[in-house]
């Protein structure tokens, strides 16, 4: 075994040359055989907690399924190739067969870290990614993370209904093309990061009911379906030992935890963020994301990096858009009072009950350093979770979204930018899959029942114009234009500069930074500042309303200031869709 393989429990593991061991575990199942295209079946052993095993004469390459009692076929749930799809054979993979080109790659530290959000399939692959890499590098990025690749129905979808965690998805590619992204990135400098999901399995190809249904929750219910028991031993070391798989077979830099809050047994997470700290090697730069609706911070003081901050995305959006539909409606009063919070402590809902809701929500987070929340204009979710997945680029207007873009990407915190938003892409980015035909319309009519409560939809004449999920042509329309390809060039320039600022500027003493407050100094206007790790002192200012701002007493700093975006000052006034920073040496 190679210094970067990781021993996994279940699954197909070559033992010599034409000899692999098969381990599956199907408690609920009696009598389990192998199936190798072109075989007999092979009887498996199984052991009293419900592991069934054999070893067979068959290397890499060599197809297979497990007949279970009453004969259905199933894929390997630890498969680490799949082809076709989620409903046929596994394929018996070699990782030892790549030769990664950067071996000695250890990673960029947290602070360092200006992430790019994207969708492999949208930009051509694995491979794809790979020729647009130079481009997002050379904005200012220092991280890319994938959208779900684990195997899922069909060869159009976001990931998030994946079935197979263990196989990346061969509509993108195969393992070998996976690897050699990664050697890409870390070639130009970037860490790369994988969304991954355990909250549920998706509905289709999911087997796991027929031979181990006490993986699920008979008392606990999810938007995807019956939660997944984290009680169970089992279930656990599955899920663990796929995120050190990732990590370590796989060398990402990082994973992206979606949904969280939807994984009803918290201490799993500290115990899976403990075997990365415990089993990546010394040395290593190796990140741990959330994604927590619950705005819980209390994994943000162990072994997770940061989380998504909606908070920080809500508050801008409704100073933005004027929204209130949703969500939104928490946000619509004292909206830049929240910001100026967020932009201070964090979460804006430390334990209050928003509007709308009858549970209180969050936790206190001012203890908490900037860098441990990930800040975002827009992202997979607050794009493609509209009716027609409208960008900020068509909601906004320009001079005051892009007063927005220099305060999330010259805030101390971690700043995230979805795939087209630094060329001004205006394509939409929409909900699409490639399920079978007596899944696609449940798929289409739930999506468009699921808007109904906004009142724009209200109409189901205007419902019947939501795209349909299933059609190719909604996959082809939320196309972005990319870094490079001829979009908007002075906004590409603008997140050139304002990144290139961040990194030589700001990146470099975010390693104990703490925030000094933040504050409102008029209406949709706020001022921040926090101390860097030398001892100097960052400000920012940001107004997005159209208005001057020129609040009482010495609230700007004396000193001239270090970059501007729109008109900046005139005459100690801060113009309209305008930010700007400072930096005080001895502050």
């Amino acid at each position: 075994m190679s210094a970067f393989q990781f021993p996994i429990t279940a699954g197909a593991v070559i033992q010599a040359r034409n000899r692999t061991r098969f381990r599956f575990f199907a408690p609920a199942q009696e009598r389990v055989a192998l199936m190798v295209e072109d075989w007999d079946p092979i009887p498996m052993q199984r052991d009293e907690a419900g592991w069934f095993t054999v070893e067979a004469e068959c290397g890499a390459g060599a197809r297979y399924r497990y007949r279970l009692q009453d004969g259905l076929l199933v894929p390997d749930p630890a498969s680490r190739l799949q082809t076709p799809d989620v409903h046929d054979r596994s394929i018996v993979h070699d990782a030892e067969t790549y030769a990664w080109r950067c071996p000695e790659w250890k990673g960029r530290p947290w602070q360092d870290s200006v992430i790019y959000e994207l969708h492999t399939g949208l930009l051509g692959g694995y491979a794809g990614v790979a020729e647009h890499l130079p481009a997002i590098a050379d904005i200012g990025v220092t991280a890319i993370q994938l959208m779900p690749i684990a195997d899922f129905p069909g060869r159009r979808s976001w990931g998030y209904d994946g079935v197979l965690p263990f196989a990346p998805d061969t509509a993108y590619g195969d393992p070998h093309d996976l690897k050699a992204l990664i050697d890409r990135a870390h070639e130009l400098g970037l860490n790369i990061f994988l969304d991954v999901v355990y909250n549920h399995f998706g509905p289709d190809g999911n087997y796991l009911h027929a031979y181990a249904p006490d993986f699920f929750r008979e008392d606990i219910t999810t938007p995807w379906g019956a939660a997944l028991d984290f009680r169970h031993p089992e279930l656990r070391r599955f899920f663990k030992e796929n995120v050190l798989y990732w990590l370590m077979e796989y060398r990402f830099d990082g994973l992206r935890f979606d949904a969280v809050h939807a994984i009803h047994d918290g201490d799993w997470l500290e115990e899976v963020g403990q075997a990365v700290r415990e089993t990546v090697e010394e040395g290593r730069h190796v990140h741990l994301i959330l994604e927590n609706e619950h705005n819980d911070p209390e994994p943000l003081g162990g072994p997770f990096d940061g989380q998504w901050n909606d908070d920080f995305h809500h508050c801008v959006h409704v100073l933005l858009t004027g929204e209130s539909a949703g969500y939104y409606g928490g946000f619509t009063e004292g909206t830049t009072e929240k910001l100026a919070r967020s932009l201070a402590q964090g979460f804006v809902y430390q334990g209050e009950t928003p509007p709308g809701s009858d549970e209180p929500r969050g936790g206190a987070s001012a203890h908490l350093p900037p860098t441990a929340f990930v800040n975002h204009l827009q992202n997979h979710d607050q794009i493609g979770n509209r009716a027609f997945g409208e960008r900020l680029t068509t909601l906004a207007d320009k001079p005051a979204l892009e007063a927005a873009i220099a305060l999330l990407l010259l805030a101390p915190q971690i700043p995230m930018i979805f795939m087209g938003e630094e060329t001004g892409s205006i394509e939409p980015f929409l909900y699409f899959t490639d399920h079978h035909p007596g899944l696609a319309p449940l798929v289409r009519d739930g999506r468009r029942q699921e808007f109904a409560a906004f009142p724009e939809f209200a109409d189901p004449h205007k419902r019947e114009m939501i795209p349909d999920p299933n059609d190719p042509e909604t996959f082809e329309r939320s196309r972005p234009v990319l870094a490079g390809e001829g979009g908007d060039m002075a906004r590409e320039d603008l997140y050139r500069t304002l990144l290139g600022i961040r990194r030589t500027r700001i990146a470099p003493h975010l390693d104990g930074v703490e925030s000094l407050g933040a504050e409102v100094i008029g209406d949709k206007a706020v001022i921040a500042r926090w101390r860097l790790s030398y001892g100097g002192v960052m400000t920012l200012a940001c107004n997005l309303s159209t208005d001057p701002v020129k609040p009482p007493g010495k609230v700007f700093p004396e000193v001239a200031p270090l970059h501007w975006v729109g008109r900046g000052m005139v005459r100690r006034e801060l113009q309209g869709h305008s930010t700007i920073l400072w930096l005080e040496e001895n502050a």
